[in-house]
């Protein structure tokens, strides 16, 4: 058999049976990893296969390996899971196999970004003329977005560093919180910046920014081309910075202020959580992750400048064979890839299922089930470290060791997955509540499983 259709119908068939199995499978399995690798590798084939064949032998060796991040019990690393229309609408972009750099290559990819785009600003508060970059995640929205504000601070100190590069430019100050994400110092030495350029801002007791520090840092520095970044989600706490009489901060010395939002920039979306990220509209460039709380496949992220020219600057490129290219921006101009997924299928997918009222509902009720979470294990005796603003509560079961215990217990039971993470000194348990289908009683029978453990020790 060599027939597309009924292969991809397979394909469908095996993806739908395994979402139907994630609320009753273990969340992860034991499994050795070298057995894993055996089952893939072995020599290089030397002849071909039939289509039909391979897929089968991919799902027969993969399926030990898969974990259930895409269900109810999988509360690490701050991912959401899929939801129904932007899982079909995403194996739709991989059957159409678009090309989204513009509107000439997939004019309908580019129509679906154009709009999901909008949608996100509107859904945000963010300002409707900000463009918007569809790009793999928070990584790569964090660094075009720094790229455009090192674009944009250096051309105003008089500086063409598309042209030139950094050696001899205009010293830039990046101001940034003490726990802001990793991925905005990875971005600064994918940028040439390097990571001690950071001038580090204290944070308060649950890990948003002290205003007051702040201030004492932007005044103790030189007066010259400055850009600080801000964050809504601490990635422990779920904290989010107190954005605008810190914005206003930044603009009295010029500077521009990029807002890291992976999750937390999902708390506008709801007037339950708005108040946490009041000024957000304020900052010159946010990043959002889609594939976190907006629950779309991987990879998705957003990367939004309020300058749509400075953004265009700084990442779009012209080549001879783009005939029309820097005329009217396309897609491409705002991401660094070229030869792209049309991700924005899957956005508009899940925004159009969701709409306003169903966005708002899931950023409420993961917020509740978090604290539903706090709220069980501290009545089972554990301690609750963090003050639960969004949906991200930070355990201890008494001594550094004792938590990573118990977190590797949990984590071999199977109920339930979640991490661990060390933050102000202490191991401890790491709790995301970020996907669309857990539940009251997914939590509940996750909170017995985790105080069965700790008790068993």
């Amino acid at each position: 058999m060599n027939d597309l259709p009924e292969l991809l119908h397979q394909a469908a068939r095996a993806a739908a049976d395994f979402r139907a199995t994630l609320a009753d499978r273990p969340v992860a399995r034991s499994i050795d990893a070298s057995d894993l690798r055996a089952g893939f590798g072995g020599p290089f084939p030397s002849s071909s296969a039939p289509p039909e064949e391979v897929l089968q032998e991919l799902i027969r060796i993969a399926e030990p390996g898969l974990v259930a991040t895409a269900g109810p019990r999988f509360f690490g690393f701050v991912v959401g899971g899929s939801m129904p229309a932007a899982t079909a609408a995403d194996m739709l972009a991989v059957g159409w196999d678009q090309m989204a750099f513009n509107a000439v290559s997939s004019p309908a990819a580019a129509a679906a970004e154009a709009v999901a785009g909008g949608w996100l600003k509107d859904l945000l508060g963010l300002p409707g003329s900000a463009s918007v970059g569809f790009v793999t995640g928070g990584q790569a929205a964090n660094t075009v977005a720094l790229a455009v504000a090192r674009h944009q601070m250096l051309a105003a100190a008089g500086w063409d560093v598309e042209r030139d590069g950094l050696p001899g430019a205009p010293r830039v100050r990046v101001v940034a919180g003490a726990e802001r994400h990793a991925t905005i110092d990875r971005s600064l030495r994918l940028l040439g910046f390097g990571t001690a350029i950071v001038e580090p801002v204290a944070a308060d007791a649950n890990g948003a920014i002290d205003v007051a520090d702040l201030a004492r840092v932007l005044g103790a520095g030189p007066v010259g081309p400055t850009i600080v970044c801000l964050q809504a989600g601490n990635v422990n706490t779920g904290a989010c910075d107190t954005l605008r009489p810190a914005i206003d901060l930044a603009r009295a010395c010029g500077g521009w202020v990029h807002v890291d939002g992976a999750f937390g920039l999902w708390a506008a979306a709801s007037p339950a959580t708005r108040a946490l990220v009041d000024g957000l509209e304020l900052a010159d460039s946010w990043a959002c992750d889609g594939h976190k709380w907006l629950n779309v496949p991987y990879d998705s992220g957003f990367v939004f400048c309020a300058d749509p020219r400075a953004h265009v600057a700084a990442v779009s490129y012209i080549a001879a064979y783009l005939e029309g290219s820097g005329i009217t921006p396309a897609p491409s101009d705002f991401v660094p890839e070229s030869s792209r997924r049309a991700r924005g299928f899957a956005v508009w997918a899940a925004l159009r299922e969701l709409g306003r009222a169903g966005v708002v509902e899931l950023i409420d009720r993961c917020c509740r089930l978090a604290r539903r979470f706090a709220q069980g294990l501290s009545a089972g005796g554990a301690e609750i470290v963090n003050d639960v603003v969004l949906n991200q509560v930070l355990v201890s079961f008494g001594n550094d060791t004792r938590t990573d215990n118990v977190i590797g217990g949990v984590q071999r039971e199977g109920t339930c997955w979640l991490g661990g993470t060390t933050w102000r000194g202490r191991r401890l348990m790491r709790i995301s509540v970020s996907n669309y289908s857990t539940t009251d009683a997914d939590v509940d029978c996750s909170v017995e499983a985790i105080l069965r453990v700790a008790s068993g020790l």
